[in-house]
């Protein structure tokens, strides 16, 4: 298929400055008509012409279970988390003890994948609520960000994202979240920066207002250590 030259340099320049095109992440229609077996096996066979495009020996020992691995990968793994059945189920519970300051969860760990190169996204995200009646399990925050990280990702979309389902399950506005992460699709190719790393941010309800922002990220500057 022949690319206008000008929407080629326009995708192009998507990629290179990732750039998201909408909230959601965009998947079509019939994304979830095949099995994880039926994908499996034909990613297989499309990673195997890959590896052959390239000139790779794929009889030898180290290189002919790759496209498997591969594939097992993308589906059960690092983009498991396109599939709406693996969503968790995030369990809340009343406020009975009446806590009515934020709480705040930091230095979850994200392992995501830029969709633009489909190379690793690692960094931490740092996630703050506050209670209108409702509190949700500790673990379960760390699981939501995991399930969105779980996909090809645009940090921007992925922060949103997580403050979004969180407001869902919370019933409540009064959700923030801040995501810190080196990008390998910037540090191991193109400009090869290996020190940078980007930082996005969603602020819900209260924490528009500067004084709960700012108490937010006092928070999350605390040197937590055991």
């Amino acid at each position: 298929m022949k690319i206008d030259k000008a929407l080629e340099e326009e995708i192009q320049a998507i990629g290179d400055n990732h750039v998201m095109t909408s909230y959601d992440t965009p998947v079509r229609k019939d994304a979830f008509d095949l099995s994880d077996d039926e994908k499996i096996a034909s990613i297989k066979k499309d990673v195997a012409s890959i590896m052959q495009t390239l000139g790779l020996d794929m009889t030898d020992d180290s290189l002919k279970g790759t496209p498997n691995r591969v594939a097992k990968m993308f589906v059960k793994e690092i983009f498991g988390g396109l599939h709406p059945d693996r969503k968790p189920k995030a369990s809340t519970f009343d406020n009975k003890y009446k806590y009515s300051e934020m709480l705040v969860e930091k230095n979850i760990t994200v392992y995501s994948t830029c969709e633009h190169h489909l190379l690793p996204i690692v960094g931490r995200a740092h996630i703050a609520y506050i209670s209108n009646g409702t509190v949700v399990g500790l673990s379960k925050m760390n699981r939501i960000v995991d399930y969105y990280a779980k996909r090809p990702q645009v940090q921007e979309r992925l922060t949103i994202q997580v403050v979004k389902e969180l407001q869902k399950v919370l019933g409540t506005d009064d959700v923030a979240c801040v995501i810190d992460a080196k990008h390998l699709c910037v540090n191991s190719r193109g400009i090869r920066d290996i020190e940078s790393s980007t930082v996005t941010a969603e602020f819900g309800g209260k924490f528009k207002n500067e004084k709960t922002r700012l108490e937010f990220l006092d928070y999350i500057k605390l040197d937590t250590k055991f």
